[in-house]
């Protein structure tokens, strides 16, 4: 275990957020989603949900100021709380919806899937990785 990090971030973890460039992204899926049908990198977490997951990732990943986490639309209004939580977690307000068809497209694309123990319904986010030190001088 290292001093510092959450121990949610794995050795395999932290190397799959370490490997990520500009712009790579990352899904973090609740306990229904389709993580294997989606993606060849699954990371299986199974009795962690999906906020402390996210929370544990953003501790240590910069996220991309061009492209905000990407929620799942589920057509409910007002959105399901667990879609908050995530921003919430992410440290974030805005975000980008898609459909659920076009968000599986989008994690086929991904460089990983964390899959959750979550069983909250909606509950999955998209996290862009942004540049570590700051572009202003």
């Amino acid at each position: 275990m290292l001093k510092g990090i959450d121990p949610l971030l794995t050795g395999d973890l932290l190397k799959v957020l370490d490997d990520m460039g500009h712009s790579d992204h990352i899904v973090i899926a609740d306990a229904n989603f389709p993580a294997h049908r989606t993606n060849d990198v699954v990371i299986e977490v199974p009795g962690i949900d999906v906020v402390r997951m996210t929370r544990a990732v953003c501790s240590v990943l910069t996220l991309d100021d061009d492209h905000p986490p990407v929620l799942m639309e589920s057509t409910m209004t007002p959105r399901p709380t667990v879609q908050d939580e995530l921003l919430g977690a992410a440290g974030v307000t805005d975000c980008t919806m898609v459909d659920r068809w076009l968000y599986y497209d989008l994690t086929r694309e991904a460089v990983a899937v964390i899959s959750t123990g979550e069983f909250r319904l909606w509950a999955n986010i998209t996290l862009y990785k942004g540049l570590p030190y700051s572009q202003k001088s």
